[in-house]
């Protein structure tokens, strides 16, 4: 097999995502071969794909987690290599070592890397031996309750406990006073073990006021490797990201030099070829910290393509092929400011529960400088097997403040009718003057949720309150039963669109 060239990819992921990875392919002349599970075999990358295999029952680890289902569905497809997209089995690298051993290319870093980066232990050894900045925290990790309580005296409070061996927040607890401890170390152990079939934990000081901050890069199979300009990612719930943007409103050009060059230096070090993210927690004097490094294409990539014109997706495809990167650090130019907003399918008003059901109506925004990159249509499925992503608006502005105008007209326009979701919650964020103002610390959320949803519901009677009263006199005309029926439909837009604005 021509390692250099691709012919036909298969993509071990669905949703947006994978909707992503088809048009990308198709910009390079590569063939799509789809996979699916039961609920996702009408969803719309089944239907832009190439080729659609189906994979097995609705449950991940029948479909989406079925490594040997999914190599057996390549081989048989012809495909010469396998995409894994973010989540599922994009980091797992027991799935890249049997696509290597079934002659098949993992687009994405080699076994090795992900085994040792999927390793905060290992990462911070290695970001230690390179002068990398860490949190003060543990070397090893343990299990053992007495030895973790040792530590903490040593590291002082307040700390942040972590799952040695997984993320997405699973695992990790503050820990402000001692009392505090042994209960919120027998908690994380237990959701860890739950969570990534090991309980091993590790202790490390936890940043007050911590914004979170990473830096994409690229590197190629030949040593050669760039960095972009930071994402902030400091709006979180529940250690999961739900705004980001670039550039950060506190990192200036020699502060971006700093950290860009610093997380290059580990992934160089690490043997890293692919595109991957390393994260930093940074203080509010500014001191930057490394977290640790996702092997994968980021949810928030596109904030990136925005702000630099560069495709990160193509780009991976193309290093996957032994192809030499195509551009040097100084052709990565910031450009203006981008946001993405994560739109899931929560309840905002029932502690963000997901929520499922089947996509009744569906408008998108669009316009100047707005990307919509969705896993959804009308008549889509959203079901509680998988993650509650369901979309993402990125909007790019000539500086912040065009930026977040144009997030807050796009999602003004954006309708997702059926399932319950983070629309309205994305508005009363973006609308903020604390978001406005920049003040994005990781703990925005929890400092301000109870006055945004109390915002949010105001702002929902208000809607409720219209949309009954057009109805109400609507039923009054005298309209025959198809006259009514568009009048309606147009006046009830108007007023959702009027009435729902912040």
């Amino acid at each position: 097999m021509d390692k250099k060239k691709f012919n036909r990819v298969l993509i071990a992921n669905r949703g947006e995502i994978a909707l992503r990875i088809i048009r990308g392919l198709r910009e390079l002349d590569i063939e799509s071969v789809a996979v699916y599970s039961e609920i996702d075999r009408n969803a719309p990358f089944v239907k832009f794909a190439d080729f659609a295999y189906y994979l097995g029952e609705s449950e991940p680890l029948k479909s989406y987690l079925n490594m040997e289902r999914i190599i057996e569905i390549a081989k048989e497809s012809g495909a010469q290599a396998i995409h894994p997209g973010y989540g599922f089995l994009a980091e797992n690298p027991e799935f890249a070592k049997k696509c290597e051993e079934n002659g098949l290319i993992f687009i994405g870093p080699n076994a090795e890397v992900i085994s040792m980066m999927g390793d905060k232990i290992a990462a911070r050894d290695l970001a230690i031996k390179l002068g990398v900045p860490i949190v003060p925290g543990m070397r090893e990790p343990s299990e053992s309750i007495s030895d973790l309580k040792h530590y903490a005296r040593e590291i002082g409070f307040p700390l942040l406990i972590k799952a040695a061996y997984g993320g997405g927040g699973k695992g990790m607890r503050i820990v402000r006073t001692p009392i505090e401890l042994e209960p919120s170390l027998e908690s994380a152990m237990n959701e860890a073990y739950s969570a990534f079939g090991n309980p091993t934990i590790y202790l490390e000081k936890y940043i007050e006021e911590p914004r979170h901050i990473e830096i994409q890069i690229a590197c190629d199979h030949f040593g050669n490797g760039v960095y972009f300009p930071e994402r902030e990612c400091s709006i979180q719930r529940r250690y999961q990201k739900l705004i980001e943007e670039s550039p950060s409103t506190i990192v200036d050009e020699e502060l971006r030099k700093n950290i860009g060059e610093n997380a290059l230096k580990l992934a160089l070090s690490a043997g890293y070829d692919s595109v991957g993210t390393v994260e930093f927690l940074m203080d509010k004097n500014r001191n930057f910290y490394f977290l640790e490094m996702n092997t994968r294409l980021q949810v928030e990539h596109p904030v990136t393509e925005l702000v630099t014109g560069i495709d990160l997706l193509k780009l991976q495809v193309e290093i996957a092929q032994d192809i030499p990167l195509s551009i040097k650090q100084e052709d990565i130019k910031l450009k203006g400011s981008a946001i993405e907003c994560r739109i899931c399918a929560e309840d905002p008003f029932n502690n963000f529960l997901p929520d499922a059901g089947k996509i009744y109506y569906l408008h998108e925004p669009s316009g100047p400088g707005v990307r919509v990159d969705s896993g959804i249509e009308m008549g889509s499925e959203v079901a509680l097997f998988y993650d509650s992503l369901i979309a993402k608006l990125i909007c790019w502005g000539r500086d912040r403040e065009e930026a977040i105008k144009r997030t807050i007209r796009a999602l003004n326009e954006y309708i997702i009718s059926g399932v319950k979701t983070t629309l309205t919650f994305h508005k009363a964020v973006i609308s903020s003057e604390e978001f406005k103002k920049g003040h994005t610390t990781t703990d925005f959320v929890k400092l301000h949720l109870e006055r945004l949803l109390s915002k949010l519901q105001i702002k929902e009677q208000e809607v409720i309150s219209a949309i009954i009263g057009v109805i109400d006199f609507l039923k009054k005309q005298s309209f025959s039963s198809q006259e009514k029926q568009r009048v309606t439909a147009k006046n009830l837009w108007k007023y959702y669109y009027r009435f729902s604005k912040f």
